[in-house]
């Protein structure tokens, strides 16, 4: 297991560096691909050797080999947040057919947090391919190569998939103000993974959702960061509250039911 910790690791950091060029170039309507990455000041590309995750920006001591010019510690704080988050995924979940579609879902809550923080947008080129992507993915895990089969999940994860993208699209038309039509299309995404996971998990991510990005919103107005009429991203908390659904839904069904 700590071998696999220890891969699982570094798969994230280098997925993580590569995160840095989608969140950089996807809202730009830039290629991922090509031109390689490079200085914005002085145009120099960057070197195999300075592009090592996290590594690369310590030794440079934050700054362009060939100007000087500094480089944010927001990219090497992307590569350790999603190498982390590969692992705690990793060792949360264990080793099985599922993983897969998390470590897909670590990776694309770190872009779209960061891209809906910095332009209030959830772009189609990462939301639109992810329905087909979850979709293979959740579908592996259901048939389990080699393991018991549970194509149930995979018809309540479409089930779940479609009701939350129309809920969603219903309280746009009713409040368009409230959320945006890039947050419609992640939902259905997110109603994919949370329903593929149970019933129970879908209602607590989509009622995390709410609560999260309400007290989010009431703290901005109480130390006045925002008002009445500010926009506050949503799709950061829909994506919190999904994994607070994944993680919590179950053992928060089976309190609740203990109870009963």
């Amino acid at each position: 297991m700590i071998l696999l910790l220890v891969l699982v690791g570094l798969l994230g950091l280098a997925v993580g560096s590569f995160l840095n060029v989608v969140v950089w170039r996807v809202p730009r309507g830039e290629s991922v691909v090509a031109p390689p990455s490079a200085c914005p000041r002085c145009g120099h590309q960057i070197r195999a050797r300075d592009n090592v995750p996290v590594v690369s920006w310590l030794l440079l001591r934050a700054r362009c080999r060939d100007c000087g010019e500094p480089i944010s510690s927001r990219y090497p704080l992307v590569e350790a947040v999603t190498g982390a988050g590969f692992v705690a995924v990793t060792w949360w979940a264990g080793f099985s057919w599922s993983l897969p579609a998390l470590l897909y879902l670590v990776a694309i809550s770190v872009a779209l947090t960061l891209i809906d923080l910095d332009s209030q947008r959830l772009p189609d080129a990462i939301v639109l391919p992810s329905y087909v992507v979850v979709s293979l993915l959740l579908a592996v895990a259901a048939w389990s190569p080699g393991g018991s089969s549970d194509w149930g999940s995979l018809v309540r994860a479409l089930v779940g998939g479609g009701a939350m993208f129309v809920v969603y699209f219903v309280l746009v038309l009713i409040y368009p103000g409230g959320m945006g039509f890039g947050d419609v299309k992640l939902a259905g995404v997110l109603g994919l993974y949370l329903a593929g996971a149970g019933w129970s998990a879908l209602i607590v991510g989509w009622f995390a959702a709410f609560v999260l990005g309400g007290v989010f919103a009431v703290a901005l107005l109480a130390v006045r960061r925002a008002g009445r009429k500010t926009r506050v991203p949503f799709g950061p908390w829909m994506l919190a509250g999904a994994w607070c659904g994944l993680v919590l839904g179950a053992p928060l069904a089976d309190w609740y039911l203990s109870l009963l």
